[in-house]
């Protein structure tokens, strides 16, 4: 039973964090730390290792709900032009996960272990979190106007300037969001469109990463028991569901506010990343 009550946690934390510019990562190894994950026979490290990004694929689902007609070329509800903007967005999507999907090939596995630490992600959460604070008030200093709203405007130099952006998620505690957000913003992005172009890239960049993880996996022997069967199941659906609260909420938000309440939150989780780790709290 608490196996369940491990896996309900872990998705609701992935679901609520993983497209607020918090960084998921960061939140996810506080959870998994303070249940002391891995561990058991249903926690070992290799499963682990193919939980964490299943429960994402879950959050992903989420977005193609939410955005499905938005995102669905093939919608009958939709005219000829409507059809080629979706299909350009799409491409827009791939052009700018580009740099994302060559780097984290190179470097992904060397950052996870090299770079995993309490000092890297409390630092990428607290840097990450100024500098929200710092574009917003700047923003609203100066007066700073967005000249783009719509998302089907977007240019493809600035899709892929924005993918460039992404690539700095590669390091832990950033958020592929607040990266991605942070980067569109300061470029003259609304906020809205900003967020939801940041949800349509982590369609093809998190559908990617999860199937290589899982064909390595399986690749290498890997196999599930039942009952992890049914702990990725749990995980899965949970974070499916609290993602898509956790989407509509952002956007409402967002619609009235800023970002530095997110900005403030980040050095908030921050510190307490560096408080656990100073105590041998955090396994990573």
């Amino acid at each position: 039973m608490f196996d369940f009550i491990k896996s309900i946690i872990i998705g609701i934390v992935e679901g609520l964090t993983e497209f607020l510019p918090v960084s998921s990562t960061g939140h996810i190894i506080i959870a998994e730390s303070l249940m002391k994950i891995p561990g058991g026979a249903v926690w070992t490290k290799a499963f682990m290792n193919v939980f964490d990004y299943v429960i994402q694929l879950g959050a992903i689902m989420a977005v193609i709900q939410l955005y499905f007609h938005k995102l669905n070329p093939f919608s009958p509800k939709k005219n000829g032009i409507e059809k080629q903007q979706t299909w350009q967005l799409w491409f827009k999507v791939i052009v700018a996960c580009l740099p994302a999907a060559v780097i984290g090939l190179l470097l992904n596995d060397f950052m996870d272990a090299h770079f995993m630490t309490p000092t890297v992600v409390a630092s990428a959460l607290i840097f990450y979190g100024i500098l929200f604070i710092f574009m917003e008030k700047h923003n609203e200093r100066e007066d700073v106007q967005p000249w783009l709203t719509d998302v089907n405007k977007m240019s493809y130099k600035l899709a892929f300037t924005i993918g460039l952006i992404q690539v700095l998620s590669i390091v832990p505690g950033t958020s592929r969001s607040g990266a991605t957000i942070l980067g569109a913003v300061f470029l003259g992005v609304s906020r809205v469109a900003a967020a939801e172009f940041s949800f349509f890239l982590s369609i093809p960049v998190m559908v990617g990463v999860s199937i290589l993880k899982l064909g390595s996996f399986f690749h290498k022997g890997g196999t599930f028991t039942g009952m992890q069967g049914i702990v990725l199941a749990i995980g899965f659906i949970v974070s499916w569901i609290v993602a898509w609260y956790a989407i509509k909420f952002m956007m409402n938000y967002i619609k009235q506010n800023d970002f530095k309440a997110f900005g403030w939150y980040r050095i908030v989780i921050g510190i307490v990343v560096i408080i656990l780790g100073a105590f041998g709290l955090l396994h990573m």
